[in-house]
This record gives structure tokens, sequence and C-alpha cells, in this order.
């Protein structure tokens, strides 16, 4: 989160979706920032919600952010300037999975579905910042319709993860 969190704070602006909000830390981050004016912070778990709002109050940030119970953009309609997503990436490992972490069978599925639908939320010029894992399973064509711009790599002890900058081509 905190890799991903340094890069909303250099780059963000204007319209703002959080994408799987979890604890609120990059859509309060990005709330703080003048240069934006409103985020839409949303989350498949009604709990994670009720806890990034509680941030954003501390935060005295909650007049910029509105909060929505969705699976991916199955509640959003509109489009933003920006879309910030700390997805889940590892792979499932069964029965004991959590949304939090878990991306799939091979850990990339929900990012290719947020990769395909994203486009269509985007404002011209929009662009993702995402941070995913080298265990993702993810490839060159899954980003087929995006410029990437790899904006740091930070290797731990099994894995990689990387932070980008995605532009629709």
């Amino acid at each position: 989160s905190y890799l991903l969190q340094a890069w909303v704070e250099k780059l963000v602006s204007g319209r703002v979706l959080d994408m799987g909000t979890g604890s609120g830390i990059q859509g309060v981050t990005a709330a703080k920032k003048k240069e934006v004016s409103h985020v839409t912070a949303v989350d498949v778990n009604p709990a994670a919600l009720v806890v990034a709002e509680r941030r954003a109050a501390e935060d005295r940030v909650l007049g910029k952010m509105d909060f929505r119970l969705s699976n991916l953009f199955e509640s959003v309609n509109e489009s933003f300037d920006w879309i910030i997503f700390n997805p889940p990436y590892l792979p499932s490992e069964g029965k004991h999975d959590e949304h939090s972490w878990s991306g799939g069978p091979q850990g990339g599925e929900t990012i290719r579905s947020f990769l395909k639908e994203a486009p269509h939320h985007l404002n011209e010029g929009g662009s993702i910042l995402m941070v995913y894992s080298s265990l993702t399973g993810l490839t060159e064509s899954d980003f087929k319709k995006y410029r990437v711009e790899v904006l740091e790599e930070t290797p731990l002890f099994y894995e990689t993860l990387v932070c980008v900058k995605l532009t629709p081509s």
C-alpha cells in the first residue's frame, strides 16, 4: 500500500476512483490533495467501507469522498481522471481465500477483469495507478490496450511488487 501511496501523492488530480479501497489509505491520500476535486471509494466488502469512511472522517476529507459497495465497476457509472487500484493479486489457496489478497486461481483474474472494463471509466487523458506482484502471472498481452509506464519495482522475500501507470492506447 505504501508503494502505491507515494505515487498517489505525486500524480493524481481531478476526479479519482479508488477501486477496492480497503482501509481507504489510497482514497484518503488522494482526497487530501488540493488538486483532487472528488474521490469515489468502492469495495466489495461492506466492512472495508466502514473502515475507509472512518479514516476519511479522521483525516477531515469526508466532504470530498463518497463510498459505494461494488464488485469492481458494478456500481460505477461515471468516468474519472485517475483510477487507483491496489488489487488482490496473489494466487488462490482454496477455501481460506480472502477478497483482500486472492486474485483468483492464478492470481491475475481480478486484474484482467478490471483492465477490460477500466478504459470505459476514464476521462480522455485519464490513467490508472496500480500495483501488482510478480506472482500474479500477468503477461504483456494483459496490458495490450495500455501504454505501460513502470514507476517502481520493490523486491521482497519471494516476489517483486510493481507499481505501474497505465494509460489506454
